[in-house]
């Protein structure tokens, strides 16, 4: 058990607010010992077709071995004290979300008991006598017995009056909202409004469009890319080329497959590979990577302080963040409970609901339907 230095309230040991007053609990001093988990099974297969790939982010790229004095300034939407795990679906394109729909978990709010309060910030099951999440210390505001239903993600093919986006603060409070006024809408920095005084969006940065009753968004080529946020332990196929984003650290997965031979048919040499099935690199510049791991086909996790692969400077990377598992000659990216969560880019034209959380420049944004 963790007794809060606040209110002196006793909670269980995975919990990282405080269930009396909220407060963020201390962390062991010591890591817990890392366990490498099986990669996820009976997932079925996914697959989607290929899509153009646009720009790779840059400006927003940092590396793992950068020291605080050196590193960029974080982006302001991503408090790792004070923001939630995983709420939304799986990042795919249009293809992959079909595919992938099957691999989703029942919500939070089908599988809560009687009387479970669903947290509205990141839809955690908690006891009704809790007055903050356990898992996100978002202070629960619904009454006992009340869940919170993710909203429908079919919408009114007659108008976009009724998609929101909501700037989302570090605590979570809203900064500012803005109602599409058309179908289709393109917004970017050019749109003035929540996203003029964001540098880091494109001009022209995505659209989004509701096509038979759904609510679609598309990266328009733009430089840093948009991402969606990962449900939490709902895997994700990767596919080769697929951008990823924890913290800081953008990360780009690449596929080993042998090099053909030459036009008059020489063989290339190459260091061995045996037991790799991909490799990771981080992204740190418009056409540059840096760090590259590899990755075996058991799999391989990343975090803070327990894993196989550390970004041990980046402050916004959990302590055990995300897995990469191979299953069926196919990988997957699961988010394990992270505070700021697995953003996984959009290619092409990818649906998306209510309640999706979006990641597009240094803001984060709520889609309200």
């Amino acid at each position: 058990m963790i007794t809060c230095p606040k209110c002196s309230k006793e909670n269980q040991d995975h919990y990282k607010f405080c269930l009396g007053c909220g407060a963020e609990l201390p962390r062991d001093v010591s890591p817990k010992k890392f366990a490498a988990g099986t990669p996820p099974h009976g997932v079925p297969a996914a697959s989607r077709s290929n899509q153009p790939y646009g720009d790779e982010p840059t400006a927003i790229g940092t590396g793992a071995q950068k020291g605080p004095a050196a590193a960029p300034p974080p982006p302001a939407l991503l408090d790792p004290a004070a923001f939630a795990t995983p709420v939304r679906g799986e990042d795919t394109g249009t293809s992959r979300k079909a595919a992938a729909a099957a691999a989703q978990p029942a919500s939070p709010a089908a599988s809560a008991g009687a009387g479970t309060v669903v947290c509205p910030q990141c839809q955690e099951p908690n006891p009704p006598s809790n007055k903050f999440c356990a898992l996100c210390g978002f202070k629960l505001v619904k009454p006992a017995g009340a869940s919170v239903q993710p909203p429908a993600p079919v919408v009114s093919t007659s108008g976009a009056a009724n998609v929101v986006l909501t700037a989302l603060r570090a605590d979570g409070t809203e900064a500012g909202s803005y109602t599409l006024p058309a179908n289709p809408t393109t917004v970017g920095r050019d749109a003035g409004a929540i996203f003029g005084g964001d540098s880091y969006l494109s001009p022209r940065h995505a659209t989004f469009s509701i096509k038979g009753g759904r609510l679609f968004v598309k990266d328009e080529s733009s430089l840093n890319g948009v991402y969606r946020r990962l449900r939490r332990d709902a895997p994700v196929q990767l596919e080769n080329g697929d951008v990823f984003r924890i913290g800081q650290e953008i990360v780009r997965v690449e596929s080993l497959t042998p090099a053909p031979a030459t036009p008059d048919g020489v063989e290339r040499l190459g260091s061995p590979s045996k037991g790799y099935v991909a490799r990771l690199a981080l992204i740190i510049g418009r056409d540059a990577t840096g760090n590259a791991f590899p990755v075996p086909d058991t799999g391989l996790h990343l975090g803070r302080e327990r894993g196989d692969i550390l970004f041990p400077e980046d402050g916004y990377v959990s302590g055990l963040h995300c897995q990469i598992s191979h299953q069926g000659g196919r990988l997957f990216l699961t988010d394990l409970g992270s505070s700021n969560g697995t953003f996984l880019r959009v290619l092409g034209e990818t649906e998306i609901a209510g309640g999706d959380i979006l990641l597009m420049g240094q803001q984060l944004f709520r889609v309200s339907v």
